[in-house]
């Protein structure tokens, strides 16, 4: 009964450590996906030249980009809940999209 026992008891564990996987991968892909979207729309608002147009896309800009900072926010706490305490990596491959305004393009980096 006991190696039966512990047997299950490995099984679950192999599960949870998956199921962990699997949601931080997620969480970088959702990740991945909303910078993406935040590099178009800033793209469209670098070509844009008419102000009307400029300001919806600001508007549409700074909305994609707190949608990415959240999702970023989500990876760090999937992280953090399996262990990952050092972030530099998730800085280093995925900074933190740039504030803009209309018809300024933000610095190179």
């Amino acid at each position: 009964m006991t190696r039966r026992l512990s047997e299950t008891h490995r099984r679950i564990n192999a599960e949870i450590a998956q199921e962990k996987a699997v949601a931080l991968g997620r969480a970088g892909e959702r990740l991945e996906a909303a910078l993406a979207h935040v590099v178009t729309v800033g793209c469209r608002l670098d070509a844009a030249t008419d102000p009307g147009e400029q300001a919806r896309l600001l508007g549409e800009y700074e909305t994609a980009r707190a949608r990415a900072l959240h999702a970023r926010l989500a990876l760090l706490i999937q992280r953090e809940a399996v262990g990952l305490r050092h972030h530099r990596m998730v800085d280093q491959q995925f900074p933190e999209p740039p504030r803009r305004a209309a018809g300024r393009r933000p610095p190179r980096m």
